[in-house]
C-alpha cells in the first residue's frame, strides 16, 4: 500500500511481541491439532469450522505484524511548514523539532509521532495518526481469535460427542486437558484486556 516500514529496536518491546506470537502460535497448532481436526475426522463438525479457524487466525498474525511495522507517523526530521498553518505548530522540548499540535514525543522510540495515542509493547510500536486504524484492526480480530477459542475448548467437552478415535501415545492426547486448559486461561485473558481496549479506543475516537 506504499507505506513506510517503522522498525523499533527495543528489546523489551520485542519481548512483548514474541509473548503474544507465542500465544498465537500455541493455539494455532494444538486447537485443530486436539479440537478440529478428530472432530471433524469423526464427522462432528465440517471443513467450515477449520476453516474460518485458520483463517481469523492469518487475519490476526497480518494485522499484528502490519500494526508493528507500520510508520506511525513520525515526523521527518526538516518538516515542510506552510506558512498558513505555522501558528498550529509548535517546537518540542524533547527533540528540539517543529511538530503540529497533538502530536507527542516518545520516549521509547526516540521522536515525535502525529496524533500519537500511546506506545504499545505489545506491537512494539507507537499507535498514532498513520498506523492507528491497523491497531484497532489488531484488537477486532484478536477478539474474534479468542472468543473462537474459548467457543471451542467450551464445545469440546460439553457440545461436541466424545471423541471414539483417540491415540493415546500422541502427547497432545496424553495431555489433551492441560493443553486446552492453558488455552483457556491465554484466551480469557486477552479477550478481557483486548476487549477493554478495544472499547476505550472506539470511545476516545467517537468522543
Amino acid at each position: 500500500m506504499g507505506r513506510r516500514i517503522h522498525f523499533v529496536v527495543d528489546p523489551q518491546g520485542w519481548c512483548c511481541m514474541g509473548l503474544i506470537i507465542f500465544v498465537w502460535l500455541y493455539n494455532t497448532i494444538f486447537i485443530p491439532k486436539v479440537i478440529l481436526f478428530p472432530h471433524y475426522e469423526e464427522g462432528h463438525i465440517s471443513v467450515v469450522a477449520i476453516l474460518c479457524y485458520y483463517f481469523c487466525s492469518l487475519f490476526c498474525i497480518a494485522s499484528l505484524l502490519r500494526a508493528s511495522l507500520a510508520d506511525p507517523g513520525k515526523l521527518p526530521e526538516n518538516p515542510k511548514i506552510p506558512i498558513t498553518e505555522l501558528e498550529y505548530w509548535e517546537l518540542c522540548n524533547k527533540c528540539n523539532m517543529m511538530r503540529p499540535k497533538r502530536s507527542h514525543h516518545c520516549s521509547r522510540c526516540g521522536h515525535c509521532v502525529r496524533r500519537m495515542d500511546h506506545h504499545c509493547p505489545w506491537i512494539n510500536n507507537c499507535v498514532g495518526e498513520d498506523n492507528h486504524w491497523l491497531f484497532l484492526q489488531l484488537c477486532f480480530y484478536t477478539q474474534i481469535l479468542s472468543s473462537y477459542t474459548l467457543i471451542l475448548d467450551f464445545c469440546h467437552y460439553y457440545y461436541f460427542l466424545p471423541l471414539k478415535k483417540q491415540n493415546w501415545d500422541v502427547f497432545v492426547f496424553r495431555h489433551e486437558l492441560a493443553l486446552l486448559r492453558i488455552s483457556a486461561f491465554m484466551g480469557l485473558i486477552i479477550l478481557g484486556e483486548i476487549s477493554g481496549l478495544f472499547y476505550t479506543q472506539l470511545m476516545g475516537i467517537f468522543t
